[in-house]
């Protein structure tokens, strides 16, 4: 890290939440913007919109699809993905959050809906049910560290209709070509607007058809899409030239780590990944997102906003599926009373100073859910 403004240090605050997380009681999380509360915010920290999917998980296959034969899962799963996977890696990072989504009327979208409301605690008030649209369904197939997907989906009618809520941030998928009116509505009301980017079907990679980057306050695109973008050889090359664009620019760099300059403070810094043993890393994007979103709202030095991100990141990867593999406060606390005398823990010595003494070092429950199991 280098030059910038004095941070804010690391407060935070132990709440006793009582939620229900994958069918087991939660009790404790961190309010990461515990120290900047006022009686005057917003109603909420983060407001998001888009598609949630149905994903159903097969895991423990020993090798990809045969075409002709059947093949056999040790494993399975269901549980809320897509934008679910964001909005719920926020949620159980201890952001109030706001998800503006349609569901369906059917069983998917039944399930999907307490899964995100009475589990993840998400708020779903900007969403609307929607009566005859059948919900979207993907059956994600891990195997050898990778994925494959088989969706079906019909055309999502508007997750939500007016202006959003009132939030100090919101997130967005920019597709080239394509402008969201809602963002520049919440970036004129004072709205944080952090961002990532689509493949670019097109192959023109130009910066003029994300005709919403002028309202982003920290863009995060990865490095080939970085790179492709700003027709520079490096992540680092890439981030400078980014850094001209938006206050923040982030350029992931996948198991490597992560480069940033923040403009605002003056800061930049290269942070490498955390090696780890990867199951799946479906949604290890979102989870990146969401580890960064939070020390950025809370005012951590950028150096720890990206180190928390990978290690946010590195414990999803571990685990199956995309919601259900976030990490929360107690995943987080386990691994740093594991590692924190170890010389990969020297980076992440801010934890200590985070995470309160009375949070358990114990991993959230990951019992694998099922909507099969749903009413019991």
């Amino acid at each position: 890290m280098t030059g910038g403004a004095r941070c804010r240090s690391h407060e935070a605050s132990l709440t006793r939440k009582g939620a229900t997380v994958n069918g087991v009681t939660v009790s404790e999380s961190i309010d990461p913007l515990a120290a900047l509360r006022t009686p005057d915010d917003p109603p909420y920290d983060v407001y998001l919109t888009g598609t949630v999917f149905l994903d159903i998980i097969f895991t423990g296959l020993d090798h990809a699809p045969v075409r002709g034969t059947e093949s056999w899962a040790r494993g399975m799963g269901s549980a809320p993905g897509g934008i679910a996977n964001m909005a719920t890696a926020l949620a159980r990072l201890g952001l109030r959050t706001a998800l503006a989504a349609p569901f369906g009327t059917d069983l998917y979208g039944d399930y999907c809906w307490d899964a995100l409301a009475t589990g993840e605690g998400i708020d779903l008030g900007p969403s609307r049910r929607v009566p005859g649209w059948h919900s979207p369904v993907t059956v994600s197939m891990a195997y050898e560290g990778e994925r494959t997907m088989v969706t079906h989906e019909h055309h999502a009618p508007p997750a939500a209709g007016t202006a959003p809520p009132a939030s100090r941030a919101c997130v967005v998928a920019f597709e080239p070509g394509r402008q969201e009116d809602w963002v520049r509505r919440a970036h004129a009301a004072g709205s944080k607007v952090f961002a990532d980017v689509g493949w670019d079907d097109t192959g023109r990679w130009d910066t003029a058809a994300l005709a919403d980057l002028p309202y982003c306050h920290a863009f995060l695109p990865n490095a080939t899409e970085a790179q492709r973008y700003t027709r520079t050889d490096s992540p680092e090359q890439a981030v400078r030239a980014l850094a001209e664009r938006v206050p923040i620019a982030v350029v992931t760099k996948g198991a490597e780590g992560a480069v940033a300059i923040d403009s605002i403070t003056g800061e930049s810094a290269d942070v490498p990944g955390l090696p780890v043993d990867a199951l799946d890393p479906t949604g290890a994007g979102d989870v990146f997102i969401a580890g960064f979103m939070t020390g950025t709202l809370a005012g951590w030095p950028l150096a720890d906003r990206l180190a928390f991100a990978n290690l946010t990141a590195a414990l999803s990867v571990q685990h199956f599926g995309g919601s259900l593999a976030a990490p929360s406060w107690s995943d987080i606390a386990c691994w740093w009373a594991e590692r924190r005398g170890a010389e990969q823990a020297r980076r992440y010595r801010f934890l200590a100073e985070l995470l309160p003494a009375a949070l358990s070092g114990t991993p959230c429950a990951r019992a694998v859910p099922t909507i099969g199991f749903r009413g019991e």
